[in-house]
Parts: structure tokens; C-alpha cells; sequence
């Protein structure tokens, strides 16, 4: 669905406006969405569609998807989370999963940001130079 350029204009100042101490007010945003949902004004749909996407990327950029090939020690989870948080300068909230297909190593992903030192994506590399 296109939208026009005021109603990208206006989510990104409804966003704005929802943003507390660098950090995303959760009461704001519904706030936001329930107001305009009930106001309607010309384009609302767009400025919510909008709106809503610029909420998932902030909400993905505070976030880190941890995937390991066995469980990480506590005390490796928190070296982790520090480092990141150090990395990027703002506290985020890590996610940590197993995933036995890695082999072995790590996959991380910050927003649109993926650090990959597992065993699968060294192999796959290696296997596509050989195959170029």
C-alpha cells in the first residue's frame, strides 16, 4: 500500500513524540494507535501502517536474538550482554535459543545487524568458494 508523503511525515512526528529517554514508551504507543484509530483523519490508515513499522524496527534495534549451537553458561550470557550493550550504548534485552543445526559458535542479530561465527556459515562459505 503506498501512503503519501504527510502521512509518512506524521507517524514519523507521532513516533518521535513516543520516544522517552532514548528508549520507547510502551504507554505512548498505544496511546498514539488508539487515538488516531479513533480520530480517523485523512490517511490514517498509512500513518498507522507506518507507524507500526517504524515501532517493529525500534523494537528490533533493542533486542538481540542469541542462537547457539549448545546452552551458554550464565556467566558467558552475561559477558555477552555486556559487550553488546557496550557495542551498540544502550541496554538491550538479549533472547538466547539453542539451535543444533550452528554445529558449534554463535549467531547474533540486532536489529538488522548479524554477526555469524557458527560452524554452518563457515562451512557454507567454504562450500560455496569451492563451488565459484
Amino acid at each position: 500500500m503506498k501512503i503519501t508523503k504527510e502521512a509518512r511525515r506524521t507517524s514519523r512526528q507521532l513516533f518521535r513524540a513516543c520516544i522517552a529517554n532514548g528508549k520507547l514508551d510502551d504507554a505512548s504507543v498505544r496511546k498514539v494507535v488508539s487515538t488516531v484509530a479513533s480520530s480517523k483523519p485523512r490517511g490514517y490508515i498509512g500513518i498507522l501502517d507506518a507507524f507500526a513499522r517504524l515501532v517493529a524496527n525500534e523494537v528490533d534495534r533493542q533486542r538481540a536474538a542469541v542462537e547457539s549451537a549448545t546452552a551458554l553458561a550464565p556467566a558467558t550470557q552475561s559477558e555477552l550482554q555486556a559487550s553488546l550493550s557496550k557495542k551498540y550504548g544502550r541496554p538491550l534485552t538479549l533472547e538466547f535459543s539453542v539451535n543444533p543445526e550452528l554445529l558449534g559458535g554463535i549467531r547474533v542479530k540486532v536489529g538488522s545487524d548479524v554477526w555469524d561465527g557458527s560452524v554452518k556459515a563457515r562451512l557454507k562459505a567454504l562450500s560455496d568458494s569451492l563451488s565459484a
